[in-house]
């Protein structure tokens, strides 16, 4: 491992989303947005769904993730429990505003008795990050990382 590195990794049930050694994690954590340097203290912290970004030298990977877990370990190891994370050139931007209208057009049928509004609210809440990164990093589409963008 380099000096100056974090072991990362994201893994959801289905695959592992991304794994490398990095220099930076900027994470949507429930008490607020944090970032992940090298020899950071442990920590296991909730997500909420957003935005990450990965920073490895000049190349920047947006993603978007619906929630989750964090857990910073000593030695710089870093591993991400997500319950969904998409790269954000891997998101369809119709389909995510598709699937957002559907659980919004839920959500307003207040009549259903056994709609779940919990469930429906996390829903659009999901679809809503996703179509934030998507939007966000359009110009990464079809190209991948891209070197960073000062903002």
């Amino acid at each position: 491992m380099r000096m100056n590195a974090i072991k990362f990794k994201i893994v959801t049930p289905e695959r592992i989303v991304y794994e490398a050694e990095v220099d930076s994690i900027t994470l949507p954590t429930e008490q607020g947005e944090i970032t992940v340097l090298p020899c950071h203290i442990p920590l296991l912290a909730s997500l909420k769904p957003g935005e990450l970004v990965v920073r490895k030298g000049v190349e920047v990977s947006p993603m978007s993730i619906s929630g989750g877990f964090v857990e910073v370990r000593e030695g710089s190891e870093v591993t991400v429990l997500a319950d969904t994370a998409e790269r954000a050139h891997e998101i369809d931007l119709k389909r995510a505003e598709e699937a957002k209208a559907r659980a919004a057009k839920l959500l307003a049928e207040r009549h259903e008795e056994d709609v779940d509004y919990t469930a429906l609210a996390a829903r659009i809440e999901k679809e809503l990050a996703r179509l934030r990164v998507a939007k966000k990093y359009a110009h990464m589409r079809r190209t991948g990382p891209v070197p960073k963008v000062e903002e």
